[in-house]
């Protein structure tokens, strides 16, 4: 990459060297800290003097496949500008394994786990049919399975390694195969992680739009948020109202990447409209008749939720720390369960109750936890039809919605990573040259889209 220059693998011309016109080759593309490591000294600023070095008239990076996407355009876009580069991608390791198995991947969600933590390409890979994720130290396969194999959510890995290259392998199995099989440190360019239930991983037409989305996913035309609760099943009235939820998903705020738990779910309506966002979700419910309504709800809408049957806080124990919770129900522990979420909770707890005798203990845990917390008392009166084409006003029952809100600079700090800050580029990922491939895979089952 440079004036007149073929990135590595590249077919064309080599760029001319001479003329009285300085060259230096840079390998590499990428190093923790966001900088150029692998690259020429020249590239760093002042490197071993102090001082800004004369940049050499003509450089090249060599960078493997496309460094647009996660890789080392943007550093040096960013410390020479844009105009001075000259960019020569090849084909990416995503089109390559995506192609290797049959699939289209406009609608695949992409998640980079190199040089960052692993905690975002895990939910995402929980809450969406089709994603695929970019490796790196720490963040592989075995990692990422052993994450997924026990998320009850079904999921094939699909991982790919040598792309591109003579040495080209792509392996199909489980999260929990892939947790337990080693793999060769630096030779994994991708893992897709896969929906293997029919139809699943197709997008029912052709969309104008790429990537996942848009949110929040609507099994009909119109579909907001904060549904009508006749759209979920539920026992006997015991469903969050509409007006409630709306309140309760702004203060969650459920985002892609994001996991959040739904803790004494009844119906599971909040865990469904959060997975409808895009987020990763888990209900948790002690009543064996509700877990079941909760799967029915989330298939009904087109999501996964991971349904777990148990009695908060000791059904917790076994769960990955949520960024948000919904905690529902309002029982007489409520107070010690808000405290077990609020511990573990990364960015935010909304709480719900029908008994101002409990606020109190509510507001205390959330305080002792360390969170900033407001609240409100939510009465809303809906408009009925009444005899003779009128209409009046009926109220439902008030509810005191809770929620505390933690430091998202502070939790950022929390993320593990493998060396390199959340903006680092990734350039060992982006697929090798697209040279001759090697042996072909075999076709995937036929799929039949939904």
């Amino acid at each position: 990459m440079g004036p007149g220059t073929e990135p590595h693998g590249g077919r064309g011309a080599q760029p001319p060297v001479g003329s009285g016109a300085e060259s230096r080759v840079g390998v590499g593309g990428g190093a923790p800290g966001g900088g150029l490591g692998g690259a020429a000294p020249e590239f760093r600023e002042g490197a071993g003097t102090g001082k800004t070095p004369r940049p050499p008239t003509r450089v090249v990076v060599l960078a493997s496949g496309d460094p647009g996407f996660f890789g080392v355009v943007r550093v040096l876009a960013e410390r020479f500008g844009p105009r001075l580069l000259d960019i020569r991608p090849a084909v990416p390791s995503l089109a390559v394994a995506f192609a290797r198995v049959g699939l289209p991947w406009d609608d695949a969600v992409v998640v980079s786990a190199h040089g960052r933590g692993l905690r975002t390409a895990v939910n995402v890979c929980r809450a969406h049919p089709k994603a695929a994720v970019l490796t790196g130290p720490g963040a592989g396969p075995a990692e990422l399975g052993a994450a997924l194999a026990g998320s009850g959510v079904p999921r094939t890995l699909v991982v790919g390694t040598g792309l591109g290259s003579a040495g080209e392998d792509i392996v199909r199995l489980s999260p929990a195969d892939a947790a337990a099989r080693p793999w060769p440190p630096q030779s994994v360019n991708v893992v897709l992680c896969l929906d293997p239930r029919p139809g699943r991983t197709l997008a029912p037409a052709q969309r104008a739009l790429a990537g996942p989305g848009p949110y929040p996913l609507a099994r009909r035309p119109g579909d907001g948020w904060a549904l009508p609760e006749g759209d979920f099943e539920h026992r006997a009235g015991m469903v969050t109202k509409y007006e409630v939820r709306a309140l309760a998903l702004a203060r969650l705020a459920p985002r892609l990447g994001d996991l959040v738990w739904d803790v004494g779910a009844g119906s599971g309506s909040v865990a469904v409209e959060c997975a409808r966002f895009g987020a990763a979700a888990v209900a948790v419910e002690r009543d064996p008749e509700s877990v079941v309504r909760i799967r029915a709800n989330a298939a009904a809408h087109g999501v996964d939720v991971q349904a777990v049957h148990g009695t908060a806080p000791a059904a917790l124990a076994g769960l990955p720390d949520p960024d948000a919770v919904f905690v529902g129900g309002g029982g007489g522990d409520v107070a010690e369960v808000v405290a077990a979420c609020a511990r573990r909770a990364r960015r935010a707890v909304v709480v719900t109750l029908a008994a101002v005798d409990r606020v109190p203990g509510v507001r205390a845990a959330l305080a002792a936890a360390g969170f900033a917390v407001d609240g409100v008392l939510l009465q809303s009166s809906r408009l009925a039809p009444l005899p003779g084409e009128v209409t009046r006003l009926a109220a439902t029952n008030p509810v005191f919605v809770l929620w505390g809100r933690r430091d998202v600079r502070t939790e950022a700090r929390r993320e593990p990573t493998s060396g390199q800050p959340p903006d680092a580029p990734s350039p060992t990922h982006d697929t090798p040259p697209a040279t001759s491939p090697g042996e072909p895979v075999t076709a995937p089952p036929r799929r039949t889209a939904p």
